[in-house]
């Protein structure tokens, strides 16, 4: 039996009233959302996916939940959609924790109206059969009170042979749901989808309840989250396939995707207020700045680098990071030093704006490059040690995301990248400036972003030995929903968005750095009081990889996430 007390609406004679669950606040954004310029599909509130039309349903009704986890008091609500409109179809259910703000959503489908101004795509399917079929009936796969006079009964609807299931349906009494509940969907026009997050857990590992996600996710996929969970009483591995599956974009046009102006228009009323560290040493600049003050382009084999033209036209393009090429500053030490500052004035983010999870959701991810990036700054116990090489290297690319939902221009999450990882943060836990502008913290040196100000580590947090991450507000900031260059979008079609030469260059932009990190180790071991020490091996296993020195960092496009998506 799952580990926690069940709440839900019971009533025990004709005159008791129900007793009803309790309601997370529902979340909205700080300003209301502008009325967008006009476009195709975007902000429309449906998207054809091919054979299928979809909503988005965020109004529900609280079916059962747990008050309590594992001695936590959050607990998980679970809420079936409503406010369905005419002709559209329940998939599955929803499900969140308490202590979060009611944000999610369900998707409701029916089949594509076949005339009308509303039809985007010429899909049309091979298959005689419809596109959206009742179960032929449930299972029970787990229940609150196996003796039936208790809570909660969660069900699998079984499809129909050819049709996949998309989500689970939760009820308050034992008696199996009618099949027309739910519809299910036929298997061509479905994704695979694998757990995410775990939502609830039993105190004995019977029960498990996650949500889900598209197996495969980035620029090129189809997959379309449908915003339902997964439960089971057995042991589900992240990589494997569900009972339930995702919905498919099968639109090649992309309909829902904004056009040219209505990213203008979404950048100026969501672009990041950027903040640096006050006591920053190495800003940003523009790319242009950074080759116009002495960066220069070296060949493998020469020994004198090459001035790189302002608009970088003389960087070689295409191809793979071989090591033949890479970017470094100027060799007069003055020029030098100036370059390793950046030039706050001229810095501006660089955009790229591509579809996520089927073309649902708009990704516009904002590049930020600095000249230089500082050395680390590290933390072992309560001792902070400033590095003098450590961590430092020529050029650095950082970046966050602003994820938009197509069904209606709402910011629904902010990707926040962190050196080698990052966090999606959802719009209710950030940060917000002058109405609807999230604030990103830039990390002293590291330029890692950050949702709040604070000290964050690198590194082992239990034993507190690693990186220091420090962000905090100052007067150095970027304004990138007025200082930014949209520098891609292919969804949009060539000769829209004119690539810059500079994006082309598939190489380093530093040259290779190894340090001699095992001397400078081997003080800070010194120093610490003989109950803390560890081994010159386990010191650096604790640390990071790139504390130790590593190759220029490669630009944009070179990154996985360019064409993936941000997974973590």
């Amino acid at each position: 039996m799952l580990g926690c007390e069940c709440f839900c609406w019971q009533r025990h004679t004709d005159h008791e009233l129900p007793l009803p669950l309790p309601q997370p606040h529902p979340f909205s954004l700080p300003s209301p959302i502008p009325e967008w310029p006009p476009g195709q599909g975007f902000a429309t509130g449906k998207i054809n996916l091919g054979e299928l039309e979809v909503v988005k349903i965020t109004k529900f009704e609280s079916v059962w939940g747990c008050d309590s986890l594992h001695g936590k008091a959050k607990g998980v609500t679970f809420y079936k959609p409503v406010g369905i409109p005419d002709g559209f179809f329940c998939l599955g259910y929803y499900c969140q924790p308490n202590d979060l703000p009611l944000r999610g959503y369900v998707l409701v489908a029916r089949k594509r109206v076949a005339s009308g101004p509303e039809v985007y795509c010429d899909y049309d399917s091979d298959s005689d059969l419809p596109a959206l079929r009742k179960p032929v009936n449930y299972s029970l796969i787990w229940s609150a009170d196996s003796h039936g006079n208790g809570c909660g009964f969660f069900w699998l609807p079984n499809p129909p042979v050819g049709y996949k299931a998309m989500g689970i349906l939760v009820t308050d009494t034992p008696e199996e749901p009618n099949v027309e509940e739910v519809r299910c969907v036929r298997e061509d026009l479905t994704e695979t989808c694998e757990i995410r997050d775990t939502i609830l857990a039993s105190d004995t590992n019977t029960f498990h309840v996650w949500n889900t996600r598209p197996c495969k996710t980035g620029m090129f996929c189809k997959g379309v989250s449908v915003g339902t969970f997964f439960c089971s009483t057995y042991f589900v591995s992240e990589k494997e396939e569900l009972e339930i599956a995702c919905l498919k974009n099968l639109d090649p046009t992309l309909h829902a995707m904004p056009n040219l102006n209505q990213i203008h228009a979404l950048i100026k009323h969501y672009g990041a207020t950027v903040f640096f560290h006050p006591d920053e040493d190495y800003m940003p600049s523009s790319v242009q700045w950074f080759f116009k003050n002495g960066a220069l382009l070296y060949k493998e084999g020469k020994l004198k680098g090459e001035p790189i033209d302002y608009w970088g036209t003389n960087l070689p393009s295409g191809g793979t990071n071989d090591g033949s090429f890479w970017i470094d500053l100027p060799g007069d030490d003055y020029a030098r030093n100036n370059v390793k500052k950046g030039n706050l004035e001229s810095a501006e983010l660089y955009v790229h704006v591509k579809p996520a999870l089927g073309g649902t959701f708009t990704d516009i991810v904002m590049w930020i490059f600095c000249p230089f990036n500082g050395p680390a700054n590290l933390k072992i116990g309560l001792m902070s040690i400033q590095m003098n090489k450590l961590g430092e290297h020529v050029s650095d690319w950082e970046h966050f995301t602003l994820r938009i939902s197509n069904f209606t221009g709402e910011l629904w999450q902010v990707y926040f990248s962190q050196h080698s990882g990052g966090e999606w943060v959802d719009a209710f836990n950030l940060e917000f400036i002058d109405g609807n502008k999230p604030i990103v913290y830039s990390s002293r040196h590291g330029h890692a972003s950050f949702p709040h100000p604070g000290t964050y580590l690198q590194g082992s947090v239990k034993l507190g030995i690693g990186i220091r991450n420090d962000a905090a507000r100052s007067k150095y900031f970027v304004d990138s929903s007025t200082r930014y260059q949209i520098i891609a979008a292919e969804y949009l079609g060539d000769e829209v968005v004119i690539e810059p030469c500079w994006l082309e260059y598939m190489r380093e932009w530093g040259p290779r750095i190894v340090y001699d990190s095992r001397s400078e180790l081997d003080k800070i071991i010194n120093l610490l009081p003989l109950f803390v020490r560890f081994s010159v091996e386990n010191i650096f296993d604790l640390f990071p990889t790139e504390l130790y020195g590593e190759e220029g960092p490669t630009g944009p496009k070179e990154k996985d996430n360019w064409v993936g998506d941000e997974r973590c």
